[in-house]
């Protein structure tokens, strides 16, 4: 059992930039693919990109390619995604979540554990 705890969200101005970062707990953390998650209001939860295991390969949504980048710390059992470049159509609850054997995935039904979420709030 992996347990995710989100953190680093608040509210940017557009063109801004935010940091999250997801701890994890409970597992061996270099064995889960990690992936991050957004969903805004009255929208259906989106992908926004994923890691493998080591950290050497990553996989964005094309509203994240080259503004936003997912690294991770496995020594220090934590995942972070660097938001640049804000967008007002940014803002969402961001979603952490962790799976086992899914690979770099962007289907949110691969992930089994999930964290709480953070808000991001982009203004215009």
């Amino acid at each position: 059992q992996v347990h995710l705890v989100e953190s680093g969200g608040g509210l940017v101005q557009a063109g801004g930039s935010l940091r999250l970062s997801c701890a994890a707990s409970g597992g061996t953390f270099s064995r889960y693919y990690m992936g991050w998650f957004r969903q805004a209001p009255g929208k259906e939860r989106e992908f926004v990109a994923a890691i493998s295991r080591t950290g050497s390969d990553t996989y964005y949504a094309d509203s994240a390619l080259g503004r936003f980048s997912m690294s991770r710390d496995n020594p220090e059992n934590t995942v972070f995604l660097q938001m640049g470049s804000l967008k007002p159509e940014d803002t969402a609850v961001y979603y952490c979540a962790a799976n086992l054997l899914g690979g770099v995935s962007a289907r949110a039904p691969q992930y089994q554990y999930w964290g709480q979420g953070t808000q991001v709030s982009v203004s215009s």
